[in-house]
């Protein structure tokens, strides 16, 4: 059991670690995009780029990395059980949403049409 909460805090002291490497990495980019503004974009640009993937990477080692990917691995498994909608159900649909946005939108305009006649008739 104390083998076990020993293990648990150096992890949790080697994810603090890691979790300010890719706080130092995120503060560097910041800083090298602004102390190099005079460089190129597309220098600066593949510069961050690259920051960002060690700075994922860094992340993704963290428990809580971890589980994200574990997470977007399970996402992606549910997504292809989805079963999508062919191309003439989704088109249908659209029709179908769009006669009914014009009908409503009729309706209303011919309530409007009828309350503005009223109160200028009630006004006088």
């Amino acid at each position: 059991m104390s083998e076990n909460a020993e293990q648990q805090s150096s992890a949790s002291a080697l994810d603090m670690i890691k979790w300010a490497v890719v706080v130092a990495l995120v503060v560097a980019a910041v800083w090298g995009n602004s102390y190099y503004a005079d460089q190129s974009v597309l220098y600066r640009a593949l510069a961050i780029l690259g920051l960002a993937v060690v700075a994922g990477f860094v992340a993704l080692q963290t428990e809580q990395g971890r589980a994200f990917n574990q997470l977007r691995k399970d996402a992606t498994v549910e997504m292809r059980k989805v079963t999508w909608p062919t191309r003439q159900e989704t088109l249908q649909t659209t029709v179908v949403v769009l006669i009914f946005v014009v009908v409503i939108a009729l309706i209303m305009a011919v309530i409007d049409w009828m309350l503005g006649g009223i109160i200028t008739w009630a006004i006088g």
